[in-house]
Protein backbone atom coordinates (compact mmCIF):
# COMPACT_ATOMS: atom_id res chain seq x y z
CA UNK A 1 0.00 0.00 0.00
CA UNK A 2 1.41 3.09 -0.87
CA UNK A 3 -0.41 5.54 1.04
CA UNK A 4 -3.22 5.00 3.76
CA UNK A 5 -6.35 2.83 3.75
CA UNK A 6 -9.44 4.89 3.61
CA UNK A 7 -11.72 5.04 6.59
CA UNK A 8 -14.73 3.58 7.21
CA UNK A 9 -16.86 6.68 5.96
CA UNK A 10 -14.78 7.83 3.07
CA UNK A 11 -15.70 4.32 1.87
CA UNK A 12 -19.34 4.90 2.87
CA UNK A 13 -18.82 8.22 0.88
CA UNK A 14 -17.38 6.69 -2.21
CA UNK A 15 -19.61 3.27 -2.01
CA UNK A 16 -21.17 4.01 -6.13
CA UNK A 17 -16.95 4.34 -7.04
CA UNK A 18 -16.14 1.03 -5.42
CA UNK A 19 -18.85 -0.84 -6.99
CA UNK A 20 -17.30 0.44 -10.31
CA UNK A 21 -13.99 -0.40 -8.87
CA UNK A 22 -15.18 -4.02 -8.39
CA UNK A 23 -17.20 -4.27 -11.83
CA UNK A 24 -13.92 -2.78 -13.66
CA UNK A 25 -12.36 -6.09 -12.13
CA UNK A 26 -15.40 -8.25 -12.65
CA UNK A 27 -16.08 -8.74 -8.91
CA UNK A 28 -20.01 -8.83 -8.58
CA UNK A 29 -21.59 -8.34 -5.20
CA UNK A 30 -22.24 -11.89 -4.16
CA UNK A 31 -18.49 -12.59 -5.32
CA UNK A 32 -17.37 -9.55 -3.14
CA UNK A 33 -19.20 -10.92 0.15
CA UNK A 34 -17.78 -14.57 -0.39
CA UNK A 35 -14.27 -12.99 -0.63
CA UNK A 36 -14.62 -11.06 2.32
CA UNK A 37 -16.05 -14.03 4.19
CA UNK A 38 -13.59 -16.48 2.76
CA UNK A 39 -10.58 -15.01 1.74
CA UNK A 40 -10.26 -11.73 3.73
CA UNK A 41 -6.67 -11.25 2.59
CA UNK A 42 -7.91 -10.65 -0.61
CA UNK A 43 -10.80 -8.83 0.35
CA UNK A 44 -8.31 -6.33 2.16
CA UNK A 45 -5.64 -6.21 -0.62
CA UNK A 46 -8.88 -4.55 -3.03
CA UNK A 47 -9.59 -2.51 -0.09
CA UNK A 48 -5.94 -1.45 -0.50
CA UNK A 49 -5.92 -0.84 -4.22
CA UNK A 50 -8.95 0.84 -4.69
CA UNK A 51 -7.50 3.34 -1.59
CA UNK A 52 -4.47 4.32 -3.49
CA UNK A 53 -6.18 4.63 -6.55
CA UNK A 54 -7.99 7.21 -4.65
CA UNK A 55 -5.28 9.00 -3.02
CA UNK A 56 -3.72 9.22 -6.52
CA UNK A 57 -6.25 10.97 -7.83
CA UNK A 58 -6.82 13.61 -5.13
CA UNK A 59 -2.97 14.01 -4.73
CA UNK A 60 -2.75 14.52 -8.34
CA UNK A 61 -5.27 17.39 -8.33
CA UNK A 62 -4.24 19.01 -5.02
CA UNK A 63 -2.98 22.83 -5.79
CA UNK A 64 -2.78 23.82 -2.13
CA UNK A 65 -1.84 22.39 1.62
CA UNK A 66 -2.16 24.28 4.98
CA UNK A 67 -1.06 23.34 7.99
CA UNK A 68 -2.22 25.83 11.14
CA UNK A 69 -1.15 24.99 14.29
CA UNK A 70 -1.61 27.35 17.55
CA UNK A 71 1.45 29.60 16.85
CA UNK A 72 2.28 28.83 12.91
CA UNK A 73 0.47 28.60 9.71
CA UNK A 74 2.27 26.62 6.85
CA UNK A 75 0.77 27.53 3.73
CA UNK A 76 2.25 25.15 0.63
CA UNK A 77 1.58 25.82 -3.08
CA UNK A 78 1.90 22.62 -5.08
CA UNK A 79 3.61 23.53 -8.35
CA UNK A 80 4.44 21.32 -11.25
CA UNK A 81 8.00 21.35 -10.44
CA UNK A 82 8.23 21.91 -6.88
CA UNK A 83 6.50 23.12 -4.00
CA UNK A 84 6.48 27.09 -2.34
CA UNK A 85 6.38 27.74 1.19
CA UNK A 86 4.72 30.35 2.85
CA UNK A 87 5.30 29.94 6.66
CA UNK A 88 4.44 32.89 9.15
CA UNK A 89 5.16 32.35 12.68
CA UNK A 90 3.17 34.08 15.82
CA UNK A 91 6.08 34.68 18.82
CA UNK A 92 3.37 35.68 21.09
CA UNK A 93 0.81 33.68 23.19
CA UNK A 94 -2.40 34.22 20.14
CA UNK A 95 -3.40 30.57 19.07
CA UNK A 96 -4.30 31.29 15.24
CA UNK A 97 -6.05 28.22 15.65
CA UNK A 98 -9.18 30.54 17.22
CA UNK A 99 -11.37 32.39 15.19
CA UNK A 100 -10.04 35.29 18.10
CA UNK A 101 -6.40 34.72 17.21
CA UNK A 102 -6.95 34.43 13.59
CA UNK A 103 -8.41 37.31 13.75
CA UNK A 104 -5.95 38.89 15.75
CA UNK A 105 -3.40 37.42 13.03
CA UNK A 106 -5.05 39.28 10.12
CA UNK A 107 -5.56 42.79 11.69
CA UNK A 108 -1.84 42.70 12.81
CA UNK A 109 0.46 40.98 10.19
CA UNK A 110 2.83 43.90 10.46
CA UNK A 111 3.33 43.13 14.24
CA UNK A 112 6.68 42.38 15.35
CA UNK A 113 5.26 39.35 17.00
CA UNK A 114 4.81 38.48 13.02
CA UNK A 115 7.70 36.54 11.58
CA UNK A 116 7.36 35.49 7.81
CA UNK A 117 9.96 33.16 5.33
CA UNK A 118 9.27 31.67 2.11
CA UNK A 119 10.99 28.20 0.67
CA UNK A 120 10.94 26.20 -2.33
CA UNK A 121 11.02 22.33 -1.80
CA UNK A 122 12.33 20.43 -4.93
CA UNK A 123 9.95 16.81 -4.92
CA UNK A 124 11.59 13.66 -4.48
CA UNK A 125 11.04 10.72 -7.36
CA UNK A 126 7.01 10.89 -6.11
CA UNK A 127 5.51 14.02 -5.52
CA UNK A 128 2.41 12.42 -4.43
CA UNK A 129 4.20 10.76 -1.90
CA UNK A 130 5.48 13.92 -0.87
CA UNK A 131 2.10 15.60 -0.31
CA UNK A 132 0.81 12.86 1.29
CA UNK A 133 3.40 13.36 4.11
CA UNK A 134 2.11 16.91 4.41
CA UNK A 135 -1.36 15.51 5.01
CA UNK A 136 -0.41 13.27 7.45
CA UNK A 137 1.68 15.27 9.50
CA UNK A 138 -1.47 17.21 9.65
CA UNK A 139 -2.06 19.77 6.24
CA UNK A 140 -5.13 20.30 4.66
CA UNK A 141 -6.27 20.28 0.53
CA UNK A 142 -7.13 23.52 0.10
CA UNK A 143 -8.60 26.22 -2.73
CA UNK A 144 -5.37 28.07 -1.55
CA UNK A 145 -7.25 31.61 -0.66
CA UNK A 146 -4.92 32.12 2.32
CA UNK A 147 -2.08 31.16 0.32
CA UNK A 148 -3.13 33.66 -2.36
CA UNK A 149 -4.13 36.77 0.33
CA UNK A 150 -0.55 36.27 1.70
CA UNK A 151 1.45 35.76 -1.24
CA UNK A 152 -0.05 39.42 -2.21
CA UNK A 153 0.77 41.03 1.12
CA UNK A 154 4.49 39.78 1.15
CA UNK A 155 5.62 39.62 -2.33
Amino acid sequence: MKYARLTKEQFEELHKEFINFLASQTITATEWEALKSNKPELAELELDVFSDLVWEGVLGQAQYLEHISPQSIHLFALNEDRMHLIGIKVKNDIDVTTQEGFNWLRENLMDENIEFVQAHKEYTDDKNVDKFTLIEQGANITKGDLYLYMSKIIN
